[in-house]
């Protein structure tokens, strides 16, 4: 039996890109986040999909192009629509299911640290905004 080719890491642009297209596919195709992003947040893919590159790119390579705010954007999304513990689970659940599939490495664990880190830090954020 032959053995798997490694998985690569999360170590550039393109593998971040890559990465957050597949996350993405899983996201619009789950029936618990898809209506959040595509109805109540209305995102426009060719609109929200270069900004969530370059902010992961910063997160993991320290690239600077992105320059949002990042918990204003989903405290208005949360005026519209509570979020609830469980989307902040399904979505790392999902973000670590990606992961697990397509990568893994140094970056790798460290996007699955920051992204556990991300979905505490606006639940418990946004959980004193309801």
């Amino acid at each position: 039996m032959s053995a798997s080719p490694p998985k690569p890491d999360l170590d550039s642009r393109e593998q971040i890109e890559a990465f957050v297209d597949r996350f993405y596919r899983r996201v619009l195709a789950d029936p618990q986040l898809a209506p959040i992003f595509l109805d109540v947040a209305e995102i426009d893919l060719d609109v929200h999909l270069p900004h969530i590159k370059d902010y992961w790119c910063k997160l993991l390579l320290g690239e600077r192009a992105y320059r949002r705010h990042t918990m204003n954007i989903h405290r208005q999304l949360h005026g519209r629509q509570p979020l609830r513990a469980g989307d902040f689970q399904r979505w790392l659940s999902l973000f670590n299911t990606t992961l697990d599939f397509y990568y893994s490495g140094e970056r790798t664990e460290r996007a699955r640290r920051v992204a556990a880190a991300i979905a505490a830090n606006m639940e418990a954020s946004l959980s004193g905004t309801d």
